[in-house]
């Protein structure tokens, strides 16, 4: 049963929330308390006289109360936890709280501190959020889904937990991922909190220090494989579609084994899109297109080494294929400038067992005859930037200090102006320190991290360092799929997304800024980035044609703003706040 619904009053037009919800049951609702900032006349009408102190409290006095509060903390992991505490017992002061504050606390609810509160999410879980569907549950995924706590479900995020950042198998510990991506879904986009469903997919886990912890809160199994998993992620799939036929669902943080092919199977049978592949390519994409901006070239003209082979790499050398492919070039023409370094070295057509991605992106082994390796059979990162003379650098093997000064300095002598990703999360996986990189490159470096880092002081300047975070992408991209009714999403929205968000980038138009725009500007791209989606789906006929400012209505519509409504209280039976 719904237990709340918006009207407005026919005489002012003002808002009103309807609810049947009363007394200590209002109160433990977290979509709906308002705590102490209910009024008098509410505090009758919805049986709390007495369950509140007698003070009124306006959200301005909430807000000073609990900064106050967080800013006691001394751990990021303390800040996280109190910050998770808040939003389970008052989601609209939670929202408007972290959006005051987002700079300062977007670093805590996601990476790099939700990493942390994954690895330890046993010894610091206190309540449910979401669905957790574990194997030995798998023939009745129908009735848990049916348990989700708001019947209008319109995104989810979903994870088995195997590959959570770059941390890893982390087991039912993952569920910290899709609560904390729906946060930013109506952080960033406005998407209303009670149309968001996070799921865990329990397959077990192979982390041993997981199975043998007994506070584990999972299943205690090794994980799943093979066809037995396979059914599973099937069965989990067919009861969605039956559910929630309509919502958009998101795939997040499944093993690189994983990732692709179930992205590639279920894609076309339900609206949905993995945002680690192609997510993390779109908002990689938009900073190299703004790079290359910097550098008054184009996409088509860098040469481009990716080091790591994983879902990251795989969705941003797709979405820069398809942006090079866009400025006219052919596929044996970009094949000639994109180089893919993994642990075994420079990827190459002789190298054995390749498939998938690896073998789209593996160099015939006659281009790299006449270079004087070490070794044919492990051709080092370093090496191939000795010489592929990359002008990007894109990291995503989760491999601290990968980028070396050797490697580093190198790279500056061919460019004038590298253009450096280390995207690795959470913060101790990076690639390297833009300091570093700043030092190594006299300056000159363009960079880019996946985690937050401070400034860096460099011969008396100030170099802010962008952060290439997917916020920027899937919240804007899930925005402009429900606004358009989009019925799948497609690769070309991402570019889309991405080219829209390049567009704002402040280094276009300023000298030295960032390639980013800064965080507190994340609702004004999710609009921006979900109108191009949503007209990208348009083109494509994956939804019915509208117009550009017809969309933006209803973009504007669909954002949800983080404010108190006056309430007024229905009597639907079975929804009494009193026993």
């Amino acid at each position: 049963m719904t237990r709340f619904r918006i009207i407005r009053d026919d005489d002012t037009g003002e808002e009103i929330l309807e609810t049947s919800l009363a007394g200590q049951l209002l109160l433990e609702y977290p979509l709906l308390n308002k705590g102490m900032a209910f009024s008098e006349e509410e505090r009758e009408e919805f049986d709390l006289t007495g369950l509140l102190p007698h003070r009124v409290s306006d959200v301005e006095e909430q807000l000073a109360r609990n900064y106050e509060n967080y800013k006691g903390k001394e751990t990021d992991l303390e800040r996280y936890i109190y910050l998770a505490s808040l939003q389970d017992r008052n989601e609209t002061l939670f929202y408007r709280f972290v959006g005051r504050h987002i700079r300062e606390m977007l670093p805590i609810i996601y990476t790099p501190t939700v990493g942390l509160a994954c690895e330890v999410y046993s010894h610091i879980y206190r309540r449910p959020r979401g669905l957790f569907i574990a194997y030995p549950r798998r023939h009745e995924i129908d009735k848990i889904l049916a348990n989700a706590p708001n019947p209008k479900v319109e995104v989810i995020v979903v994870t088995d937990g195997e590959r959570i950042l770059g941390l890893g198998d982390l087991g039912v510990g993952g569920m910290g991922i899709p609560v904390g991506k729906l946060a930013l879904y109506t952080l960033c986009a406005g998407v209303h909190p009670a149309s968001t469903l996070p799921v865990l997919l329990d397959a077990g886990t192979d982390n041993r220090e997981l199975l043998d912890d007994p506070l584990y809160v999972g299943w205690r199994h090794p994980r799943m494989r093979g066809e037995e998993y396979d059914l599973f992620i099937e069965s989990f799939v067919e009861a969605v579609t039956r559910k929630f036929p309509g919502a958009l669902l998101q795939w997040e943080d499944f093993a690189r084994h994983n990732a692709a092919r179930l992205l590639s199977r279920y894609c076309h049978r339900l609206c949905s899109f993995n945002d680690d592949i192609q997510g993390t390519g779109a908002v990689a994409l938009a900073g190299a297109l703004a790079a290359a901006l910097v550098t008054r070239s184009k996409i088509s003209e860098q040469r481009v080494v990716m080091f790591g082979a994983g879902s990251a790499a795989s969705g941003i050398g797709n979405q820069i294929v398809a942006a090079m492919r866009s400025e006219g070039l052919s596929q044996e023409e970009i094949k000639k400038r994109i180089w893919l370094v993994d642990k075994n070295g420079l990827v190459h057509s002789e190298e054995p067992g390749l498939e998938g991605f690896k073998l789209a992106y593996a160099q015939p082994v006659e281009r790299v005859e006449d270079w004087p390796v070490a070794r044919r059979d492990h051709i080092t990162l370093e090496e191939v930037i000795l010489h592929a003379r990359p002008t990007i650098l894109i990291g995503t093997a989760a491999q601290p200090a990968a980028f070396t000064e050797e490697a580093v300095r190198e790279m500056a002598r061919h460019t004038e102006r590298p253009i450096i990703f280390p995207l690795s999360n959470p913060t101790s996986k990076s690639e390297a320190h833009p300091r570093d990189l700043i030092r190594w490159t006299e300056g000159r470096a363009i960079i880019a991290t996946g985690s937050p880092f401070d400034d860096v002081v460099y011969e008396g300047r100030q170099i802010r360092t962008g952060q290439c975070n997917n916020v920027y992408i899937f919240p804007g991209v899930g925005l402009g799929v429900l606004a358009a009714g989009a019925r799948r999403v497609s690769d070309e929205m991402f570019v889309a997304a991405a080219r829209a968000l390049s567009e704002m980038s402040p280094a276009r138009s300023e000298a030295g800024a960032t390639l980013f725009p800064p965080v507190e500007d994340v609702r004004k791209v999710a609009r921006r980035v979900a109108v191009a989606v949503g007209m990208q789906a348009t083109r494509e006929g994956l939804a019915e044609p509208v117009s550009e400012e017809e969309l933006r209505r209803r973009v504007e519509a669909k954002m949800w703003v983080p404010r108190y409504l006056k309430y007024h209280r229905s009597r639907e039976s079975g929804e009494s706040g009193k026993s």
